[in-house]
């Protein structure tokens, strides 16, 4: 018999919840932070030194997947957990929100989303069904059903119209989805900054029934103060027993307010692009290592920190690979970032367990002010 998909609440503290998604592939302790491996790779990082930051489950992006290399070629090559090396669990985005950004390739109707590609400008249709399919081919332990990204800001009128047509998306994802045991189906609440939208939403969702659950249309441009306002409501009002997923979400204290609320998943690209452009996610804030002062700097990033960069390197070194455009720069900071993420995410676990969420959030915000420069 297949192991079936499951989530499991061991503790609460307030509306944050401590669990475990169990899948045919590992289990996943929540509140979870999923690095992001767009094209099949989290950029810079091997798979491997990515399991060793702590992270149990990797997100794949369905849109740059299916235009390259294609999900037909990924599924001859044994899937996509074959392919890119990463045993553990694997969630997919629907494409929606990529497509969602094209805002002069695409033509949106009732049937889904026509195209054309970034890469070659050759056209393309993604709908419901082709959505899951795709999806199904390249092997994702969890899929995500098909919408719309609700833009912000939107009038009540048009974000109404946009969440309409996601739910009748979603009606159609479902269907498509059919009944894969060991697979796990998500549905997106939408509904802008609306709270009786997000209500409808949310019951509509409920009412069709999905394995769990994200709050979507957030982290498209509301600012943190709107995005937590949404959230005081949003996750109360889908199951209390799946999993409730923020898409896109975010920067380290955007991590903490959400699990506070009640969110159990996250993903960002942040960790990695930051990585990239110079910048290391610390206790004491962002270190902009790209800065001169940190040329003749003996300390590590963070004396704390057990990843390579922090026990190995200096940010003077640190400093000296990033400004000489070195690889290996954006190889020892990407992965400090990630392992920053795992660690921050497990703190929040124990002190959920504990009972301890309160405090854990005042030291953490109070660590931050001190700025990255504060003694190590």
């Amino acid at each position: 018999m297949v192991k079936r998909f499951e989530f499991q609440i061991d503790a609460t503290d307030g509306a944050a919840r401590r669990g475990v998604v169990s899948t045919p592939r590992g289990d996943i302790q929540t509140p979870a932070f999923m690095p992001v491996g767009t094209a099949a790779t989290v950029k810079a990082m091997m798979p491997e030194s990515v399991r060793a930051t702590g992270a149990e489950i990797l997100l794949g992006n369905t849109y740059h997947l299916m235009l390259r290399p294609g999900a037909e070629r990924v599924n001859r090559l044994g899937g996509l957990h074959k392919f890119m090396n990463w045993d553990g669990p694997i969630l997919t985005d629907s494409g929606g929100f990529q497509v969602m950004s094209l805002t002069d390739l695409r033509k949106m109707t009732e049937e889904g989303v026509t195209f054309q590609s970034h890469i070659d400008g050759s056209k393309h249709m993604l709908s419901p069904e082709t959505s899951m399919e795709i999806q199904r081919l390249l092997g994702s332990d969890i899929v995500m059903c098909f919408d719309e990204c609700t833009p912000h800001p939107a009038t009540q009128a048009q974000a109404r119209a946009s969440m309409e047509l996601s739910m009748r998306w979603a009606k159609r994802s479902r269907a498509a989805f059919g009944d894969r045991p060991g697979y796990a189906l998500f549905g997106i609440q939408q509904g802008s900054v609306y709270q009786d939208q997000r209500a409808q939403s949310a019951e509509m969702l409920t009412e069709i029934g999905f394995d769990g659950y994200a709050v979507g249309g957030l982290a498209v441009g509301e600012g943190q103060e709107a995005m937590f306002g949404v959230l005081d409501y949003a996750p109360g009002q889908l199951p209390h027993d799946k999993p409730r997923y923020l898409m896109g979400v975010g920067k380290p204290d955007d991590l903490v307010g959400a699990v506070a609320r009640g969110i159990d998943m996250f993903d960002c690209v942040l960790p990695s692009r930051s990585g990239r452009t110079g910048q290391a996610f610390t206790r004491y804030g962002v270190v902009n290592i790209k800065n001169a002062r940190h040329s003749d700097d003996p300390r590590p990033l963070d004396e704390t920190c057990g990843c390579p960069a922090c026990q190995n390197y200096s940010r003077a070194y640190l400093h000296h690979v990033f400004r000489s455009q070195e690889i290996i720069s954006s190889m020892l900071l990407t992965w400090h970032n990630l392992h920053y993420y795992q660690e921050l995410m497990a703190g929040l676990r124990g002190a959920i367990e504990r009972g301890e969420l309160t405090q854990f959030t005042q030291d953490f915000h109070a660590l931050r002010a001190q700025g990255d420069i504060a003694p190590l």
